[in-house]
């Protein structure tokens, strides 16, 4: 089919369908959306609730527990290690489906009564790092969130392959690294941004292959620069001595220098490493992918988002994980599946299935909750091979004949992900309030949920302003006071895996909670991956770029900042 122009039902605004886009619908066999891509990611993401995390009750054995859902959600939630474990069985809960009712409010029923994972962590995390959200293979890890093959890790979101980091994120194969982000395979770097194969540096901006730097940017392979100034070996280490790290002054002091000092040099403009004919923002080693945002290792893809483990063949409208996915589209928390379509944290091998969240292996399953490596179920009842491929397809067309309609009036016909009014999470408690943000009345008005956050009392013991200024005065009982953060005023812990690791280093001890250190460092990777229209200030030509004209005045193209820095 040629490009065809269409008409968004929820922003209205026009969209286009290109050509290449009508041949992946067709190989899959799935309508073309009725939502613009903006409006698709914003409504995959508001059922994607992150970092917010709360205590209640497994409604299996009991224990209060830490849960990415709220105590009044109305949903039947078992802790990591019930979940897992054999105790139940979800195709008890399966049902015939009812021409008589939208097959989404079916299904929303069915959502309402199925077990779901309190944590998205598999089953050795929940015993050794149970403190984390979608995150695997994790050993010793606290606080980390969609994470992966870690261990004695802290504090940051997107830290994969890496050991012993604290307060960083969207940081990969990385060690003994502190308050770091888009950081690829360093060792020992402080304070750094956008920083690869560098070791022993600190304060360092767009630098790679580089060792004992300190407070510059755009350096390459270089060795004891300070504020992109050389120094020989001897002069370097003498002049580092004067910034102690330790003290928390200091470090705030050099951390704001250095940043000042950033502004002088023109920034990367793009972050597109390895990638060819592709588009979008920290795309590496990937090919012909289109409008994409951090991923890693993806081939003729278009519209994926934060997707770092490779590869992901074939897939169009993916929003977290990949690994090995292939043929999958409108999906969201999922990886290691093939045909997977309008589907919700699924992995381990899933196959040709729809509708369906949180699966765990399996094949031909429609409209389903929580099962693992069951075959050829619709709403969590079993069929033949026969009987489910007939049944599938009239309840197809009954999602056409009988389209479910929301509060706002949007149809939702086959080939649409499920309605925002079926996410179990409030629209502020997702991450689509960072990349869409929505007043509480806008919210409401939209049909979606909005939860008020809990002003909970903290036995304060002890002020961030009565914190001792250098590691070397912190005393081993300071894992035992509730400190008050600087920010918000919640009470946190100094735990001793972090005590040990900011001693190591000579770090200082932080005054702001770990959830005010970790949504800084998110607010600024939402705006590096939000593009703008800029001018290259030598040759003209206009681009896109995450940087506005109030973070940098002077802007070049790839080509002029690759002549002028490389």
């Amino acid at each position: 089919m040629t490009a065809e122009t269409k008409i968004c039902q929820n922003c209205r605004t026009d969209f286009k369908v290109e050509s290449e886009d009508f041949s992946f619908y067709e190989k899959i066999k799935v309508p073309a959306p009725t939502f613009c891509p903006k409006c698709r990611l914003q409504r995959r993401l508001a059922f994607f609730n992150l970092v917010n995390l709360y205590k209640r009750p497994c409604g299996l054995c009991k224990k209060e527990v830490i849960s990415m859902y709220a105590p009044e959600a109305p949903y039947k939630v078992y802790c990591p290690l019930c979940w897992w474990s054999d105790k139940w069985n979800p195709l008890e809960y399966g049902r015939d489906y009812d021409v008589a009712r939208p097959f989404f409010e079916q299904l929303n029923q069915l959502w309402h009564e199925v077990p779901l994972l309190g944590l998205a962590i598999d089953f050795p995390a929940a015993k050794n790092s149970p403190y984390n959200n979608y995150g695997g293979d994790i050993k010793n890890s606290y606080l980390t969130f969609h994470v992966g093959f870690n261990e004695d890790c802290a504090y940051g979101f997107e830290v994969l392959h890496s050991k012993s980091v604290v307060d960083c994120s969207v940081i990969n194969s990385s060690e003994l690294c502190y308050d770091s982000m888009n950081s690829f395979k360093n060792n020992r770097c402080i304070g750094s941004r956008d920083v690869f194969e560098s070791m022993n540096c600190a304060f360092l901006l767009d630098s790679g292959n580089c060792q004992n730097c300190f407070a510059s940017a755009n350096l390459r392979g270089k060795k004891y620069y300070i504020f992109n100034k050389p120094h020989s070996k001897e002069d370097y280490f003498k002049e580092i001595k004067k910034w102690d790290l330790g003290s928390y002054k200091t470090y705030q002091e050099i951390k704001k220098q250095a940043e000042k000092h950033w502004k002088n040099f023109p920034p990367k403009p793009e972050h597109m490493e390895f990638s060819v004919r592709s588009t979008g923002s920290y795309v590496f080693r990937s090919k012909n992918c289109r409008e994409c945002r951090e991923v890693v290792g993806a081939e003729d893809s278009k519209h994926i988002f934060m997707c770092s483990y490779p590869p992901i063949k074939d897939c169009y409208d993916i929003s977290s994980w990949g690994d090995d996915m292939e043929l999958s589209y409108e999906c969201l928390t999922s990886g290691d599946t093939y045909g997977l379509k309008f589907s919700y944290g699924c992995a381990e091998g899933v196959l040709d299935s729809e509708y369906s969240f949180s699966l765990g292996g399996g094949s031909n399953l429609f409209g389903c909750i929580s099962l693992r490596n069951a075959e050829y179920a619709i709403l969590n009842k079993r069929y033949s091979k026969k009987d489910f491929e007939k049944l599938r397809a009239k309840i197809i067309g009954h999602m056409d004949e009988m389209p479910y309609a929301d509060k706002k009036g949007r149809t939702y016909r086959y080939g649409e992900f499920f309605p925002v009014e079926l996410s179990p999470f409030a629209y502020n408690e997702t991450v689509a309030q960072k990349f869409f943000p929505m007043t509480r009345e806008n919210v409401l008005e939209s049909g979606y949920q909005w939860r008020s956050k809990e002003r909970t009392k903290y036995d304060i013991t002890k002020k961030a302003d009565d914190l001792p200024d250098h590691i070397k005065d912190a005393p081993a009982g300071i894992t035992k006071e509730i400190i008050g953060c600087q920010k918000c005023g919640r009470g946190f812990k100094i735990i001793k895996m972090e005590l040990d690791f900011l001693k190591r280093m000579n770090l200082p001890l932080p005054r702001e909670c770990p959830f005010c250190r970790i949504d800084e460092k998110f607010d600024q990777w939402v705006k590096n991956l939000t593009l703008v229209k800029r001018t290259c200030d030598t040759c003209g030509i206009e681009f896109e770029t995450p940087h506005t004209k109030e973070d940098s005045k002077r802007i070049l193209c790839r080509k002029c900042w690759l002549q002028e820095v490389i």
